[in-house]
């Protein structure tokens, strides 16, 4: 017998009975950020490596050492997307979609990174993105949050997450409080966790970052981010707040967060719960003026965020979240039983589709005793259960069963779609 052949470690399937949920969610998402106005772009699974060295910074882990990277047959190095917002902006600005103009787009499908699995994180997981471009001033910033939170509240989440904000500057504000930072942390460097060491010499604001407690124990005396930030961008935060406050957003002001992609200024937020242990950010994002233009593009303003379809998915899970009309259900299931009734069943249950779009119907096939195919219908959870055979044929009828009832009665064949769509 030949070996069976695994998925690859942290790449997982989403089996049939996972399916519905996320089917759910990205409904939920679709129709959420089309009444404003977003529209979907897609993009390629594989893009040239200098897109996400120059776009998400080469001294960054996901760069460092978390990309799947390889040389194609041509010898050019390609990489699988570990993120989205480098190659929706590439996508967009090769489109002429940019220069001049203002976008609102979004995005959804899976990314790459070498990482250590666990629940809530994997080596291909799946991100939902929302992007915008063109617009410089602090209210769309507020509006792609308040968005978000719409969203949570559709999903039943918002009373599940929290709202953390932060203003990081300027990239030449970023780049005085970088050296003021390192000057300090150097004074401690044996204090500070493995991880953190390497940073100081390649990106030192993601020590702010750490979870080690005795690096946190050195930066609770560091200088502060806030003290750095000039009038400009401070006057953009303060009217994001505002704007927040108007819409009734509450939020949590964290000067630890700076977000772990070189491309981020001025705004950055995360929206993180408590109820999914160590893996708590479930979606993050920032404003990223100078993004298109490291790229290769005009100078264009752009902010986004993207959301983790496993964490959500996980966190609707764990919070019994998911209603009942999410989860994939038979409504109908037909039996038949001899030549011609198996004829009149796929008659019969195409009109059921027709007269109802929204049914979900299972015409039993492969023959069978009635007994077994009963059987069927029974494991099929349907709520009804439609019986064929000859005599029925040939008067024109049908049995349904209702399965919650037991309760069995004949319809006309003719009468019977509007039947069922009356009970359900």
């Amino acid at each position: 017998m030949a070996r069976k052949i695994q998925a690859i470690r942290g790449m997982n399937d989403i089996l049939p009975d996972q399916s519905s949920v996320w089917l759910y969610l990205e409904k939920t998402v679709a129709d959420v950020v089309k009444s404003y106005g977003y529209q979907q772009i897609r993009f390629p699974i594989v893009e040239n490596t200098d897109l996400f060295k120059r776009g998400v910074g080469e001294t960054t882990d996901i760069v460092e050492k978390e990309m799947y990277t390889f040389d194609d047959r041509n010898g050019e190095s390609l990489t699988l997307r570990p993120e989205g917002t480098a190659s929706c902006v590439r996508a967009a600005d090769q489109a002429g979609l940019l220069f001049n103009q203002t976008q609102r787009l979004w995005y959804t499908g899976p990314m790459f990174r070498y990482e250590r699995p666990q629940k809530g994180r994997y080596r291909q997981f799946h991100q939902i993105g929302v992007e915008s471009f063109g617009m410089g001033s602090a209210d769309i910033d507020a509006e792609l949050i308040i968005l978000s939170a719409r969203l949570w509240k559709k999903l039943g989440l918002l009373e599940h997450v929290e709202l953390q904000l932060n203003t990081i500057g300027l990239a030449s504000e970023r780049e005085t409080y970088k050296a003021a930072l390192v000057d300090y942390l150097t004074e401690f460097k044996d204090q500070l966790d493995e991880d953190s060491q390497r940073r100081l010499g390649t990106n030192p604001l993601r020590i702010l970052d750490s979870k080690d407690e005795s690096t946190q124990a050195v930066l609770k005396d560091a200088p502060n981010l806030e003290d750095f930030i000039g009038e400009e961008s401070q006057a953009h935060f303060e009217l994001l707040q505002a704007i927040l406050k108007a819409n009734g957003i509450s939020y949590v002001i964290n000067r630890r967060l700076v977000r772990g992609l070189d491309y981020y200024g001025k705004t950055v937020f995360e929206w993180v719960t408590s109820h999914l242990g160590s893996q708590a950010t479930v979606c993050a994002g920032g404003r990223y003026d100078g993004l298109v233009e490291q790229l290769g593009g005009k100078s264009t303003p752009a902010v986004g965020f993207a959301m983790g379809i496993e964490r959500l998915v996980l966190l609707l899970e764990t919070l019994n979240l998911i209603p009942d009309a999410a989860k994939f259900s038979t409504d109908v299931f037909v039996i038949s039983m001899g030549d011609d009734a198996e004829l009149a069943s796929f008659v019969l249950a195409e009109s059921l589709r027709e007269e109802n779009s929204n049914l979900i119907v299972l015409r039993h096939c492969g023959g069978g005793s009635f007994k077994n195919q009963m059987k069927k219908a029974d494991r099929s959870e349907a709520r009804f259960t439609i019986i064929l055979g000859q005599d029925e044929v040939d008067n024109g009828i049908c049995q349904v069963k209702d399965m919650s009832t037991g309760d069995q009665q004949s319809h006309p064949l003719a009468d019977v779609a509007a039947y069922i769509g009356a009970k359900l």
